[in-house]
């Protein structure tokens, strides 16, 4: 009998796999143009050429400069990093946020894994880190899925410190990479600094989770708030228009901050709705990057 994730795997590879196969593969270098991993030898330098790879020592006992020349790797290690924490939690039963996260992982693990790419994901929970190593086949990628059906126990009284979460997949990604950050990025921390350390060392992708609770109070009369994450409520009424004013200023200064900081650190941010088709979604995602393949 199939399980959850395999249930999930097949539906998801009907709907959304076969409609980007093609757009994402593996086989082609990175958007990045490094020096690669393997070095393949020296060559005289020529106009134009990038002087960081001058070798020193040999351009002197030479006396003419020379270059060091590495192979650029072909595969692409891609890195989800998987926001777990309790405000992920929100949105209708069965498509939450939470939900379109799980759906996104395994589109994404299974097409990079599908070109050969090598799939690894970071879960993060307050402070709390699960960690699948890279892998390249449908069962590394069902085994994504397995590990985000497992519900961590809430931990409750602190917000999602963002800047870990980006520091802990700064730690684990060691080599260049590809990653794609999955939150909806609320939280705390100074994640904009972390953010650039990640995007310096690797190609980031942020992907923003968001579900219109998020964003508007329904005007239900008195209703109980409560923070996913701390736990905290407070009785309020929804139609009170300053507190709709209220809630609609911090909404857009939360907007402009994390515009803000994502063109500041040069990565690329796409907000995915619950609501939205996945297949749609991620259509406009890769279209975004320029229809740019690994």
């Amino acid at each position: 009998m199939a399980t959850a994730p395999e249930r999930l795997l097949l539906r998801l590879e009907w709907k959304v796999v076969r409609r980007l196969d093609g757009r994402l593969q593996g086989a082609h270098r990175t958007a990045h143009r490094g020096s690669g991993i393997d070095f393949t030898g020296l060559r005289a330098y020529t106009e134009g050429d990038d002087a960081r790879h001058i070798d020193w020592n040999v351009t002197a006992r030479l006396d003419e400069p020379h270059l060091r020349v590495f192979t650029e790797d072909r595969e692409l290690t891609v890195w989800l990093v998987l926001d777990r924490s309790a405000s992920m939690a929100a949105g209708r039963p069965g498509r939450g946020k939470h939900d379109v996260l799980a759906e996104l992982a395994l589109v994404l693990a299974r097409l990079f894994g599908r070109g050969g790419n090598r799939v690894g994901a970071l879960l993060y929970d307050t402070g709390m880190l699960r960690v699948v190593p890279p892998g390249t086949s449908r069962r590394h990628a069902l085994r994504i899925a397995a590990e985000l059906e497992r519900t961590a126990a809430a931990s409750g009284g602190a917000t999602t410190d963002l800047a870990e979460m980006l520091d802990a997949a700064g730690r684990l990604a060691r080599r260049r990479a590809l990653v794609v950050v999955l939150s909806d990025f609320i939280g705390d921390g100074d994640w904009e600094r972390s953010l650039q350390r990640l995007a310096r060392r690797h190609e980031v992708v942020a992907l923003r989770i968001v579900d219109a609770a998020d964003d508007v109070l329904p005007e239900a009369g008195l209703i109980v708030v409560e923070d996913a994450e701390t736990g905290e409520q407070l009785v309020v009424d929804s139609a009170d228009p300053l507190l709709r004013a209220r809630l609609r200023e911090a909404v857009d200064d939360r907007e402009a901050r994390l515009a803000a900081g994502m063109r500041r650190a040069r990565v690329p941010v796409h907000r995915v709705d619950t609501d939205r088709d996945l297949g749609e979604a991620l259509v406009e995602v890769v279209a975004g990057t320029g229809g740019r393949k690994p």
